[in-house]
């Protein structure tokens, strides 16, 4: 701690505390994760085990730096990059006005980060608007990884219970055990479209709630469109409506055809033809007019105070560990 000078508190939550501070020897802001010991068996929450894991692992300009960790007397403690705000304040803020430009730059920056992750085998399992932070010079990234987990095939189960539900792939809706980096590309087209938009693209009330707004949106899948649809779980239980498919133009009229041809590749329901963040960031719609807009001209919130990244609070699960949503309080306004 002797390296760190605490400031003030800027959330709380269980099982941490942070604070903003400054790292004494190069002056930059840092935020200090203070996870409280001894609360578990193991000393530590599942979750804070994987975040510290994954985030010591990648390294990467779009993915939350964790600069040091280390115990001091009771607690855990995590030295992170100090963030501005995250995208999900700049959209829900009307009094920020973003254009095509923007858009693009806000997703290529949140596909790079994504890429670097499944290319180190790692899927996130939990993107939002409110996980993507925004860095002083205008940078995303990814941070809270609380979900997130080691990747090399569809061949193991693993839980269903991740990714916020708005933002929660079909699959996972109807209790597949079996995924891949589609759950992360799913998500990305959640946000795309919400960015577009200025409000959620698909928010459901319920996990039925929430398949019944995506097929309402999307139309209704048949075995034909997703092999294996009839074969998950929950499917084999339920009955939906046959919902004809919209076209994405009726809805997004201010998108162009690559933008569109970009969020329906995103949105498709059959995991294995759903587009790889590889093969997005190839996408036309990156090479075509406007160019993103560089990081450091990006709107920026000035209202937000310093985001801290968050805790995430410990779920059993019969398959594996699994984290509830609840979060340390953003303290937004």
């Amino acid at each position: 701690m002797d390296k760190y000078q605490k400031e003030n508190k800027i959330g709380e939550g269980t099982y941490a505390v942070v604070y903003s501070g400054i790292e004494l020897s190069t002056k930059r802001r840092i935020a200090i994760k203070k996870i409280k010991l001894g609360q578990f068996q193991d000393g530590l929450d599942p979750p804070s085990i994987r975040e510290i894991k994954f985030l010591k692992e990648l390294k990467h300009t779009n993915v939350l730096e964790l600069i040091d960790v280390f115990a001091h007397k009771k607690s855990m403690n995590m030295i992170l990059e100090l963030m501005d705000t995250d995208l999900e304040v700049i959209i829900k803020n009307k009094n920020v006005v973003f254009n095509a430009g923007d858009v693009k730059s806000w997703l290529l920056m949140t596909l790079r980060g994504t890429y670097h992750c499944h290319r180190n085998f790692i899927l996130h399992r939990d993107l939002k608007p409110n996980n993507l932070f925004i860095a002083a010079d205008g940078t995303l990234k990814l941070g809270d990884f609380g979900l997130a987990r080691d990747f090399a095939g569809c061949s193991k189960p693993m839980t269903s219970q991740v990714v916020t539900r708005w933002y929660r792939s079909p699959e996972l809706l109807l209790r597949g055990q079996y995924y891949g980096h589609g759950v992360d590309i799913w998500a990305i087209g959640c946000i795309f479209a919400e960015l577009m938009l200025r409000t959620p693209y698909l928010a459901g009330d319920s996990d039925l709630g929430q398949l019944q707004t995506i097929f309402r949106a999307l139309g209704t899948p048949t075995e034909e469109d997703w092999p294996g649809f009839s074969d998950l779980p929950d499917k084999k239980n339920l009955e939906f409506q046959m919902f004809p498919r919209t076209p994405l133009k009726s809805l997004f009229t201010a998108a162009g055809s690559d933008a569109l041809d970009l969020l329906e590749s995103m949105l498709t329901y059959d995991p294995l033809k759903r587009i790889s963040a590889f093969d997005a960031l190839d996408h036309c719609y990156f090479r075509n007019a406007p160019a993103p807009t560089k990081p450091e001209k990006l709107p920026k919130n000035a209202d937000a105070p310093p985001q801290p990244e968050k805790n995430l609070k410990r779920k059993a699960d019969d398959s594996e560990d699994a984290a509830v949503k609840s979060k340390l309080p953003r303290m937004l306004f």
